[in-house]
């Protein structure tokens, strides 16, 4: 069940990008895919990104950022949607919001990587994807202390992809930084 909401995550994430399958410069993605922990996951982020066509390595790390800024928004807007349907129960409508607010800071930390790697500032960038990579486990965090409430699938299959996406770019910022 938790691998197929993964597979759903992944295939929403890279809808966001375009639908496009991308020969580019097949050497280049598939040895700065080689440095990451997901090599499958960064080949279909990357080759399925018409920009990865002309990317230098950095070039590839900013697409990779833009994936995971595109899960976190897509979560981001999934807990918004959540909020509205927990109207009876107050404690998982405030666990829903916080986790909301967790995924925006993801976004914002993704943002701010995307113009660290713009100034080749890549410590700061590698800090930032690690931060966004982190809010979904403060929001984890939240529900494991919340005595009866489970922690939604969906939202955990969510969490997984964030990462996931995140340790990606992280392989290529550490590449980049080398």
């Amino acid at each position: 069940m938790a691998y197929s909401s993964f597979a759903i995550v992944l295939a929403l994430c890279i809808s966001f990008q375009l639908a496009i399958h991308v020969q580019g410069d097949s050497s280049l993605i598939e040895s700065t895919c080689k440095v990451t922990n997901y090599y499958d996951l960064c080949i279909s982020s990357l080759k399925s990104n018409l920009t990865s066509l002309n990317a230098d390595a950095n070039g590839l790390a900013i697409i990779m950022v833009r994936v995971a800024m595109a899960n976190a928004t897509a979560t981001n807007t999934y807990l918004s949607s959540q909020v509205l349907s927990a109207t009876n129960d107050t404690l998982m409508k405030k666990l829903i919001k916080d986790c909301a607010k967790k995924y925006s800071y993801a976004i914002e930390a993704l943002q701010a990587s995307l113009q660290d790697l713009d100034a080749e500032l890549y410590d700061y960038a590698y800090i930032n994807v690690m931060a966004a990579a982190d809010y979904p486990n403060v929001c984890h965090n939240s529900f494991r202390r919340s005595p009866g409430v489970a922690y939604p699938h969906e939202l955990a299959a969510r969490e997984d992809g964030l990462k996931h996406i995140c340790e990606v770019a992280l392989g290529i910022i550490d590449s980049l930084g080398r």
